[in-house]
């Protein structure tokens, strides 16, 4: 018998395997609005960012669709294309609560970044697009109120921006925001590219690349721009995915970024005051054949359970899901072949990607949302829409996929963009939200087989960001140890506000939970009882 794709073949015949990953569609009353035209703009293949953050404290995550606009005036002319909000009722039924919530928006909107960025104990949305970011405040009432121009973020601009990532940069207890920048591009002087006798997505190399934005936070619901005096602004790129963690332990948070068809950035932190870029040093500026690829989504977090976090972004097909190994001495290992993903991602178009434990085994999984990003005119060339795949963790550096029989045939191939992960309905298994263009929205409910259980740590900083983004959490049970951070960046132009989340396998209690603050303070808790959502607040 032989394994393929996770079906298994005896004697000929293919017999479909029982699966310990298994999700359930569910669907919800949004549809992603690109303005698709037989032009073939190039902002109408890349919108989709999603957010799941808990808006209002009452416990439930809750869900944040960024949408379109009119692609020629970059105006939500009509409903249709507003930005939408959705309320958790805690059974995982959702309430659209955009109007009240006066989150509409006015443009072309891509990407979002979530993050209680004055520490008032209420999260607040970032949302990058086309010529224009927007920070809207969380007024804790169930509203928001547009304060881009007051906070000093870069508001109309000729910036294409795909999201960003919030973290401390300079560990002051104020989280800074990082925006990443795509493209620079103008309807009036879009390129023409044709293909088979039709209007075609153009390939990046059309375009002129962006430099990155640093916004500082200064306590005072004001940002500056210190993009230029970090270094950050010293490089100029096509991003399309951010993501934050402290790959060396030096206690300052790292930026990687994905570029399209350019080599990766690693943005080393350097203290708090500039950023030196070590990509090709570090062994994740190129994919394992030497070759700029499109780069898509990313994640950050350890894989292995070593202790450091690894790297994994998704790319088109025949480009691979690159997966880079930790070595925990400043650098990376390219494992994408030894751990299988080379094989397996190889026929596959991705945009976003999260290290999640799906199945509570105390391994992180892998959820990528695929389609491709030519129209649907190219089918006869390229499989454009695709099923969403998991790519199982069966030892931390091996996976098989999983696509029926995790359940994600459950809806029609689509062309898959943004996604967001958390738990919607509180049962201890990691739920997933995605979007696809000029089709409805999927939320992919965790019904997993198996009595594994799990514990979510939703921490509150004192001293550090009151999110406590960028804290590293140690969690320790008597089959091992495992590593996770508190980070909002993950997948393509989305961003994921839920507790830290740990699987425990068939352990029912942690013998040791260790929280290495972004202050400094290390605090640690003892026999904990799993199954549940821990609260924990950093001591004075």
């Amino acid at each position: 018998m032989v394994t393929i794709f996770g079906v298994a073949a005896v004697a000929g015949l293919i017999v479909a395997s029982s699966s310990p990953i298994h999700f359930v569609y569910k669907p919800i009353a949004f549809q992603l609005e690109n303005s698709e035209t037989s032009r073939r703009y190039a902002p109408e293949t890349m919108a989709g960012g999603i957010a799941v953050f808990d808006y209002d404290n009452d416990g439930d995550l809750d869900i944040f669709f960024t949408n379109g606009a009119d692609i020629l005036t970059l105006r939500k002319n009509g409903p249709k294309y507003s930005n939408r909000l959705f309320a958790n009722d805690g059974k995982s039924n959702f309430t659209d609560v955009t109007a009240k919530a006066r989150l509409t928006g006015t443009g072309f909107d891509v990407g979002v970044a979530i993050a209680d960025y004055d520490n008032d104990g209420f999260q607040d949305i970032f949302v990058g697009g086309l010529h224009r970011n927007t920070l809207y405040h969380n007024n804790g009432d169930g509203t928001f109120t547009d304060v881009t121009e007051k906070s000093g973020i870069s508001g109309e601009s000729a910036d294409w921006s795909v999201g960003g990532a919030w973290l401390d940069f300079n560990n002051d207890g104020l989280l800074d925001l990082f925006i990443a920048n795509y493209m620079l591009w103008d309807k009036d002087t879009e390129p023409l590219c044709q293909a088979e006798g039709h209007a075609e997505y153009c390939h990046p190399r059309f375009y002129k690349p962006l430099t990155n934005q640093l916004f500082i936070n200064k306590g005072n619901g004001i940002f500056r721009d210190a993009s230029a005096e970090t270094g950050v602004a010293a490089h100029l790129g096509k991003a399309m995915g951010a993501a934050v963690a402290d790959y060396d332990g030096d206690g300052w948070p790292d930026i990687f970024v994905t570029n399209d068809k350019l080599y990766n950035f690693l943005f080393h932190n350097l203290g708090g005051k500039k950023v030196e870029e070590v990509g090709f040093e570090s062994g994740v500026g190129l994919a394992e054949n030497g070759n700029p690829i499109s780069g898509m989504g990313a994640d950050f977090r350890d894989v292995d359970n070593d202790g450091f976090p690894d790297i994994i972004f998704v790319a088109l097909d025949n480009e691979t899901f690159p997966l880079y190994r930790n070595t925990g001495k400043g650098t990376f290992r390219d494992i994408t072949s030894k751990s299988g993903m080379s094989t397996l991602s190889r026929p596959m178009a991705g945009y976003g990607a999260g290290f999640y434990d799906l199945d509570n085994d105390g391994w992180k999984d892998i959820f990528v949302t695929r389609g491709h990003v030519q129209s649907p005119l190219m089918r006869q060339r390229y499989v454009i829409d695709q099923n969403n795949s998991v790519f199982r963790n069966v030892s931390g550096v091996k996976f098989e996929a999983l696509t029926a029989e995790a359940g994600l045939d459950g809806a029609p191939p689509k062309r898959h963009r943004g996604s967001g992960w958390g738990d919607f309905n509180g049962d201890g298994r990691i739920d997933v939200v995605v979007s696809a263009l000029s089709a409805p929205a999927e939320i992919w409910m965790n019904d997993s087989p198996g009595a594994n259980h799990w514990i979510d740590i939703k921490l509150e900083g004192t001293k550090s960001n009151r999110d406590g983004t960028g804290a590293i959490v140690k969690v320790a049970a008597k089959k091992g140890i495992q590593y996770n951070h508190a980070t909002t960046s993950v997948g393509y132009a989305s961003s994921s506000a839920g507790p830290v989340h740990f699987g425990l396998g068939s352990e029912k209690v942690a013998s040791l939970i260790e929280i290495r603050w972004p202050s400094g303070k290390v605090q640690k808790l003892a026999n904990v009882d799993g199954d549940r959502v821990l609260r924990v607040k950093e001591p004075l």
